[in-house]
């Protein structure tokens, strides 16, 4: 025994001591850290392979609902299953969420294989009788210490065409730096077509001949992406019209692209104003990183508290520690005090699926994708995102919405032949149908107009109702285009609108070169209104410099505004900027509002 020892040979229960312990046995302080490092390593292991053991447990409102099993109900209680899913359909505007295998205080129980099938089976029956489809979005293992056999939850989109045959509609604007990326990966993913490499995506994007000369955009253009009740594409693929594409899709994704230029960006800072976006996608290039405008755009989106995710584009055109180094770059600004983001690097559809869902949950999570217009790569990721994306408002906010007056803010005016002068804009609040009649205001002397609605349009197909939070075109036949101007509303002839020249608002100066001062002139955009405004009161204060926050009283240079008081603010000139919100309305004793005949 003792030559076996010598030659190397170690018995049970003993140890060989390195040089490093001078031959001496491990202390049981040394072995007590061992075997915690050792816990420590199997636990990080099992975390890496099973998901959490709960979710948050189930909300009675919204569009998520758990289920343990749905293994052959009886008939009642189909019809009662039918009835809740309905509700929840209705809860999340045609779309639900189903966890398979999960308990209502949301823990992760699981089902064999087995009863999955006849989970999905009965889903599947239940999503028919209202008129819906399902689609499997991901199915997880979940590992039990009594139970050995292989247990799943499974994670369901249920999707339907709402009653009325109006679809989900989200609206996305697209930011980011010039020649970053923006119009080709909008044209990738509204035409089904990769880029060549030098542009050809873009070109049915852009409405000027400059815009086609430089490569640059300089206008707001909106470009649609649909999406029908099993989760699939419908684009302009196929030969597809605008008006087959809002017939095929139970979800439409609303992209407002936007300038990268700085010369441009008074028409940026109006599209993320005026229209409204529910969501941000900031386009950042592999190669440049964050430069030009990127921390410009990104600053405004978080001023109007719009939601913002990242694309990295070009990805084909360096290489993986080039786009590595930007996304760290990225990960840096995001995390820092001004921004407090968490950011999500997208690597594959799971992580998509979860991404979207937590986008809209919490305002703090900011998914990045990392993908190519030339070749494709991870394109089929954004997809999945924008097809999982919730809306942020639910049923109950929008029916409140559309039991108050009517409300359309003008954004665009055209004159269409054969038609007459058509406006276009987003409805805020109310129900617009063809054949009303509303005031339109206010004119340069503070008074609205009469007019009636002729026909109504949306994404290039008729409408005959049009609801709040709604984007369309209003044809108003022969009435003068002169009379127009963006900034404008039309409104029910019973709201008695309040107009006003002069206003106060809650503002902090986000960056000043000197001092803000009474007199200072600034460019004032609140909604659709976008006009020079002066400084004529600082409550409190004399100056104001950058960080600095006050009540301040504004003038409108050249007529009166509709605002609302509560509305955001934001304000500029040269590099001056600062947000804030309206307190206060000042109408003048001498504007009338009343309606001209």
């Amino acid at each position: 025994m003792v030559d076996l020892l010598e030659g190397g040979a170690v018995s049970p229960g003993h140890r060989r001591h390195g040089p490093g312990n001078n031959g001496k046995k491990p202390s049981k302080k040394s072995r007590a850290r061992r075997n915690k490092r050792g816990r420590r390593r199997k636990n990080k292991t099992r975390n890496n392979r099973t998901p959490p053991p709960f979710l948050p447990p189930e909300a009675e409102e919204g569009n998520i609902e758990y289920k343990l099993k749905l293994v052959n109900p009886s008939q009642s209680r189909f019809e009662h299953l039918a009835t809740q899913l309905k509700w929840r359909l209705q809860e999340g505007r045609g779309e639900a969420v189903y966890q398979i295998g999960v308990e209502d205080n949301g823990l992760l129980v699981g089902l064999t294989e087995a009863d999955m099938k006849a989970s999905i089976k009965t889903l599947k029956r239940m999503a028919e009788r209202v008129g819906a489809d399902i689609t499997l979005l991901r199915e997880r293992e979940v590992e039990h210490d009594l139970d050995r056999n292989n247990r799943k939850i499974a994670e369901v989109l249920v999707r339907k065409v709402p009653d009325d045959q109006q679809f989900l509609d989200l609206r996305v604007a697209v930011l980011g730096n010039v020649d970053s990326g923006k119009s080709t990966l909008l044209g990738v993913l509204t035409q089904g077509e990769l880029d060549n490499g030098r542009g050809r995506a873009r070109l049915n994007l852009f409405r000027h001949l400059h815009e086609i000369q430089t490569g640059r955009t300089s206008s707001i253009s909106f470009e649609i992406l649909g999406f029908n009740s099993k989760g699939e594409v419908v684009n302009y693929s196929e030969s597809r019209t605008a008006e087959e594409i809002c017939e095929c899709s139970s979800k439409m994704i609303t992209f407002i692209d936007l300038a990268g230029h700085h010369k441009y960006l008074k028409t940026t800072v109006f599209g993320l104003t005026s229209y409204c976006p529910d969501f941000a996608m900031l386009v950042v290039s592999a190669n440049t990183g964050i430069a030009g405008t990127t921390r410009e755009h990104l600053g405004l989106a978080m001023a109007l508290k719009v939601p913002i995710f990242i694309v990295v584009s070009k990805v084909d055109l360096c290489s993986k520690g080039t786009v590595e180094r930007t996304v760290r770059q990225l990960e840096r600004v995001l995390k820092q005090p001004g921004c407090n983001k968490v950011p999500a690097v997208v690597r594959n559809p799971d992580d998509a699926v979860s991404a979207a869902q937590q986008f809209a949950q919490s305002a703090c999570v900011t998914p990045i994708f990392t993908l190519s217009s030339v070749s494709g790569e991870s394109l089929e990721l954004l997809k999945v995102f924008l097809n999982v994306l919730p809306p942020l408002s639910n049923s109950k906010e929008q029916e409140e919405l559309m039991q108050q007056l009517t409300e359309f803010q003008v954004d665009e005016i055209y004159s269409v032949p054969d038609v007459g002068t058509v406006v276009g804009g987003t409805l805020y609040s109310g129900v617009c149908r063809e054949g009303e009649r509303l005031v339109v205001g206010p004119t340069d002397e503070g008074r609205f107009l009469r007019l009636k609605v002729g026909s109504i349009q949306r994404n290039r197909s008729a409408c005959r109702v049009l609801r709040a939070g709604q984007a369309a075109t209003l044809a108003l036949g022969s009435f003068d285009r002169s009379l127009l101007r963006k900034g404008m509303v039309l409104v029910s002839p019973k709201m008695n609108p309040t107009i006003c020249c002069r206003f106060e608002a809650a503002i902090v100066l986000l960056f000043h070169a000197k001092t803000f001062r009474r007199g200072s002139q600034v460019t004032a955009h609140v909604g659709n209104v976008r006009q020079t405004a002066t400084v004529e009161r600082l409550q409190g204060k004399e100056e104001l410099r950058t960080g600095e926050r006050a009540v301040v009283r504004f003038r409108f240079i050249k007529h009166p505004e509709y605002l609302r008081v509560g509305a955001k603010l934001l304000f500029r000139e040269g590099v001056t900027k600062g947000i804030g919100h309206v307190t206060r309305l000042l109408p003048d004793p001498l504007d009338q509002n009343l309606p001209e005949v």
